[in-house]
């Protein structure tokens, strides 16, 4: 079985980002798009890495094509979206799959640990979000329902653990 640290992703710059290199911080892991009605959830995830980044937080952000077809731009286009839009200032990944065959090993891992409503593994829409401890421990799955201030709690007491 895979840790965490064991896996990278490349960014959406290009350059590869092992995980382990986030080892010892908070991570909120969402799987976002440029086209859903979830959008602006990117203004809260933003917020949430500027309150806490300096504390251990990493907010990271990787863009998903396979619901609706709701993020169909290339990276430069993903990247130029939410720096314009929303100042997006937390590191954002090439886009992957989260769902199916292809999914990114750090999906699988996550869906595994955390899986949904009636234990369902699969991730049903885009903005889900997943909470890491520091050990790499994954401790909490969020609906795409769950708006980022909603779970500064849960974030600010990690970060104190």
């Amino acid at each position: 079985m895979s840790d965490l640290y064991d896996l990278s992703a490349p960014l959406i710059t290009g350059e590869e980002q092992p995980l382990a290199d986030l080892r010892g911080r908070v991570l909120l892991i969402v799987n976002t798009a440029s086209q859903c009605g979830f959008t602006p959830q990117y203004a809260g995830l933003e917020q949430l890495h500027q309150r806490y980044h300096a504390r251990g937080l990493s907010v990271l952000g990787f863009p998903c094509d396979q619901f609706g077809h709701q993020e169909p731009g290339s990276e430069e286009e993903i990247q130029q979206f939410c720096a314009l839009r929303f100042g997006i200032t937390f590191p954002l990944f090439a886009k992957v799959e989260v769902n199916g065959p292809r999914a990114h090993p750090l999906f699988t891992l996550l869906k595994r640990e955390a899986p949904g409503v009636l234990g369902s593994e699969a991730i049903k829409w885009n903005f889900t979000k997943f909470l890491v401890d520091r050990a790499g421990r994954v401790t909490r799955r969020y609906a795409s329902l769950t708006a980022p201030a909603s779970i500064e709690a849960d974030v600010a007491r990690l970060l104190e653990a």
